[in-house]
């Protein structure tokens, strides 16, 4: 288990200055936490080189982005497929994980027994087939980078959900089903449908950070030889420190089910870093993106930063901006102090705390926890004017361009392989 180590300090500048690059290693999407750190970056005068994942045809074959769909792309742009995993990569016989779980019925989904020889060989072609496209990466990234600018890569990579339809309807079950309809998600674990999404989400969240630091090595040492700076950053969740009754306190959302593939890409980023590599996976506050939806109740931890804006926020005009446009989205007889009021309840009862405990990270989702979990995030739903017109997208905001500016300045040079942004830090970034 990795140390707590949150960061405190708001960080000074760090020397990146115009004409140094930021290279997005992974596709850029709306609403997520990377757009902070490219937002910091351009402040910077950074020029940023942008990537994509690529696509996948009718016939599960991967390939570029077309001239349409890459119309509106900003330059630089590499126009290499770097989608990592395997959960549509081919055996020998042609036959894909994602295959052998087309047909599988959602009584049956604790029953299937999967081809774990044919899935090993999908996964060594699948890590081939990303380095082989990661070298071409790499060669088309030394044509953007002019002499002597220091280079930022940015890991973005994350989530390796298997392709499937039988996954959703099984992951809306563990994540936000109540009674009957509820799926332990140790359950799901022990299962080869659970054994399988753990290996992929391994391979697409925390292997893309070894192979990245070690097939960018003769770049690195090239761009270092000629006296310029070299780093990595990542990002991570591990739970962090919020507001609860006026202090900060590490807690997390309960079962954040690719935890075990974070903690890999920590143990990877410690690996590097005591190697010499200026390398650090971040811990990020939760917020609302598009892909967090399923994970209804993450969003209640977010909540508490309004709190620490209010504590802790320095830039007195964003401080009021942002608190009068959360207010204007409450219905008009809920105040702060009624949220705040309760998600302190929430993250100090019995239940709540029995699943954030540290040392035991990532614990296991229990019916009555979940049901919990989502009727607390269901009552602060219902304060606002409009369900589908929340206050967490403001203050996400918030979480994703102070994450920008501490990791931009702090990824110079880390004091750890592993750091935390907690809500005192946001609030003080902002």
């Amino acid at each position: 288990m990795t140390q707590l180590f949150p960061l405190r300090d708001k960080p000074a500048l760090s020397p990146y200055k115009k004409g140094d690059v930021l290279v997005l290693f992974g596709e850029l999407f709306s609403r997520g936490y990377a757009n902070g750190l490219v937002e910091e970056a351009e402040r910077r005068g950074m020029t940023i080189v942008r990537a994509t994942v690529g696509r996948r045809e009718k016939d599960g074959s991967l390939r570029p982005l077309t001239a349409e769909e890459s119309a509106n792309i900003p330059q630089p742009f590499i126009n290499v497929p770097l989608e990592a995993g395997f959960d549509m990569e081919p055996d020998s016989h042609g036959v894909t994980p994602c295959d052998q779980l087309k047909d599988v019925k959602l009584g049956e989904w604790d029953q299937v027994k999967l081809n774990w020889t044919s899935i090993e060989e999908s996964e060594k072609k699948g890590v081939v087939r990303f380095k082989k496209n990661t070298e071409l990466f790499m060669k088309e990234l030394e044509k953007h980078i002019p002499a002597g600018a220091n280079v930022l890569f940015a890991h973005l990579m994350a989530g390796g959900v298997p392709r499937a339809k039988i996954l959703m309807p099984l992951l809306n079950r563990a994540f936000k089903g109540v009674g009957d309809r509820h799926i332990s998600t140790q359950d799901l674990l022990n299962t080869d449908i659970g054994q399988l999404c753990l290996k992929s989400f391994n391979e697409v969240t925390a292997e893309t950070l070894r192979h990245l630091i070690e097939l960018s090595a003769p770049l690195r040492q090239k761009i270092e030889a000629q006296g310029a700076h070299v780093s990595y950053t990542a990002y991570g969740y591990h739970g962090t420190e919020v507001m609860i009754r006026g202090q900060y306190k590490w807690q997390t959302y309960t079962c954040y089910f690719q935890g075990w593939a974070k903690m890999a890409l920590e143990k990877i980023s410690e690996t590097f870093y005591q190697k010499g590599v200026h390398c650090c996976v971040y811990n990020c506050p939760e917020i609302l993106t598009n892909s967090s939806s399923v994970f209804q109740g993450v969003e209640v931890s977010l909540y508490p930063l309004l709190a620490a804006i209010q504590k802790d926020g320095t830039n007195k005009e964003h401080v009021a901006q942002v608190l009068n446009d959360c207010k204007a989205l409450l219905k008009d007889d809920v105040s702060f102090e009624q949220i705040i009021e309760f998600t302190d309840k929430y993250l100090t009862d019995d239940l709540t705390l029995a699943f954030s405990k540290y040392d035991q990270w990532p614990q296991h989702s229990r019916l009555d926890q979940m049901e919990h979990m989502l009727k607390g995030s269901d009552y602060l739903f219902s304060l606002h004017k409009d369900e589908k017109n929340l206050l967490t997208a403001v203050l996400s905001e918030v979480v994703f361009k102070s994450c920008g500016y501490v990791m931009l300045h702090d990824s110079w040079s880390p004091k750890s392989p592993v750091a935390w942004i907690g809500h005192d830090l946001v609030a003080r970034c902002m």
